[in-house]
């Protein structure tokens, strides 16, 4: 009983890190290919319209790649998902490049994104602690800052769009935290959904950081 209970344990482990070795090399992979796709869309010099059409082609996208993870299209899927999520970017870079020291500001968020995601995900995998008790608090944050979004959008508030940034911010720590322990406690056994969950929290706090600095920077 012994012999096979370590045994079982033994293969889990195995399991695991090899799960945790596909996820975080698709992540980089398709992480690079978000940015490439994201310059692209800069040179190209998209409007506001065709960044939010991107984003909700890469929504329908996203829904697809998620059907299709567990067949051998989910590699094309979860690349043109990424690919069109990084170039729906593409405005809102511009717009803060544009600004006074945009492209140090652009840097500093993604280079804060970095240190916070890396952080995470390793005191996730380090410790193996269930995080799964945060699910109906961070999903329940999710819809409330949706909710906001959608009310700031008729009212235009600058308090209120930072207020939301700040946030998401913190709702993303949440979910990295959330869904690195659900790949180490086995929640999740597909790379390529774990690649998106990772790849989504890394975006939207990317995203939220820079807005936040960029509405220092204004001021």
């Amino acid at each position: 009983m012994n012999q096979q209970t370590l045994y079982t344990a033994s293969t889990s482990t195995v399991e695991v890190n090899k799960l945790l070795k596909n996820t975080y090399l698709l992540l980089s992979m398709t992480l690079a290919f978000s940015a490439l796709c994201a310059g692209i869309a800069m040179a190209m010099g998209i409007g506001r319209f065709a960044s939010l059409g991107l984003s909700i082609g890469g929504l329908v996208l996203l829904f697809v790649t998620l059907r299709k993870a567990d067949s051998a299209a989910g590699l094309f899927w979860v690349f043109a998902f990424t690919g069109m999520e990084g170039a729906s970017l593409g405005f809102i870079l511009n717009h803060y490049v544009g600004m006074a020291n945009g492209p140090s500001l652009i840097m500093q968020a993604l280079g804060l994104t970095s240190v916070v995601f890396v952080a995470l995900s390793a005191y996730a995998l380090t410790t193996k602690k269930d995080f799964s008790f945060m699910k109906g608090f961070l999903f329940a944050g999710l819809l409330v800052m949706i909710a906001v979004m959608i009310i700031n959008i008729f009212v235009g508030s600058s308090m209120v769009f930072m207020a939301m940034n700040a946030g998401i911010a913190m709702l993303m720590t949440g979910f990295i935290l959330y869904d690195t322990s659900r790949i180490v406690n086995g929640g999740e056994t597909n790379y390529i959904r774990a690649t998106v969950a990772l790849y989504l929290d890394f975006l939207n706090l990317f995203i939220a950081i820079l807005n936040l600095l960029g509405m220092s920077n204004d001021d």
